[in-house]
């Protein structure tokens, strides 16, 4: 079982509007994922702009702002709900005179805590390094030698030294190692194929409640949390289904919207347990007033990792948290729609 910091790190978020549809949905999402990573939100500060600055991203009044908030309630951490660039993170960092992550950053974090296999461990940490590698473009001697930790929690067990040559050996030993990862699951892959079983894979956006379905149909007992990304590592179990024969059921992450394209190609060894599927089962959290865009978002991962003409079925969950019960619609002939 996972668990929380029981001291919750105080931050402020930031989040600047650029006219996107999805703008409060990604923000609320922002505030679920921070508390998901143990940090405790202090403040929220907002803004609307037609275009990111390019020094500051949030305009050097926003910024002068937010520091003092900072300094007034002595917030030692600042998240931002965009990507930004090394010089944005590295100027915003000097004018704050705090941490500053972005929202890939906090994601990260949030998988180096969850990830409990050794390949899940492998996979985050690689997808970590490749991220730092970027942060190191424009960074002074001085500033290359310091420690810098990817996550929302200050140094821990994913800090390393930004030394450009250690990092690029360091990214070579865990690529070197997730192919023998991969080798070994495509040995078993191909050992359960051999018992020409159905292969099912569960996938949907996260927190749908893709474990709990996979708990009910299997018997299995993974972790099950009202939070996101409770489960990291796939799971797969035998199950044998009276019509159709014997079944392969895979339960995978969960994806969100803006995941960082560096953990989905790290995660990829992971996600071939969907790409080879014979069948989806695409779970939608039916209460959530923008399913709909949510399903938009895990079709894209889908396409992402060559998974998006696999079959799917959709499998509407939490139908009990609906504010209107569920209706079955019917056309004049009384034929379900």
């Amino acid at each position: 079982m996972q668990k929380k910091s029981e001291n919750p790190e105080a931050a402020v978020l930031v989040s600047i509007d650029f006219g996107d549809e999805d703008y409060r949905e990604s923000l609320e999402e922002l505030r679920l994922l921070a508390e998901t990573a143990g940090v405790c939100v202090a403040a929220t500060v907002e803004a609307k702009r037609q275009r990111p600055d390019a020094a500051l991203f949030a305009g050097s009044g926003k910024v002068h702002e937010i520091a003092e908030m900072v300094v007034e309630q002595d917030i030692p951490l600042v998240i931002f709900n965009h990507d930004l660039s090394p010089a944005q993170m590295r100027n915003l960092t000097v004018q704050l005179q705090t941490r500053v992550i972005d929202r890939t950053m906090l994601i990260l974090d949030i998988f180096a805590q969850r990830a409990q296999s050794h390949e899940g461990k492998v996979q985050v940490e690689l997808a970590q390094l490749k991220y730092l590698a970027t942060r190191l473009v424009g960074m002074n001697t001085d500033m290359g030698q310091q420690k810098f930790a990817v996550g929302a929690r200050g140094p821990g067990e994913t800090q390393l030294e930004l030394d450009r040559r250690k990092l690029d050996k360091r990214v070579h030993l865990l690529k070197e190692r997730l192919e023998k990862l991969k080798n070994q699951r495509d040995v078993q892959r191909r050992s359960r194929n051999r018992s020409a079983a159905l292969s099912v894979s569960i996938v949907g956006y996260t927190n749908a409640g893709k474990s709990t379905l996979f708990n009910r149909l299997t018997k299995a007992n993974t972790y099950v949390a009202n939070q996101l990304f409770a489960t990291l590592d796939t799971t797969s179990r035998k199950m044998f289904v009276e019509g159709a024969g014997s079944i392969v059921m895979s339960d995978t992450v969960g994806f969100i919207r803006h995941l960082p394209h560096g953990l989905v190609a790290a995660f990829r060894s992971t996600l071939e347990e969907t790409v080879q599927a014979d069948l989806l089962l695409h779970v939608v959290d039916a209460s959530n007033p923008n399913y709909a865009d949510q399903i938009s978002e895990v079709n894209k991962v889908l396409v992402e990792i060559d998974a998006g003409d696999i079959p799917q079925l959709l499998v509407f969950n939490k139908i009990d948290l609906l504010d209107t019960p569920p209706s079955v619609q019917r056309d004049d002939y009384g034929k379900i729609n």
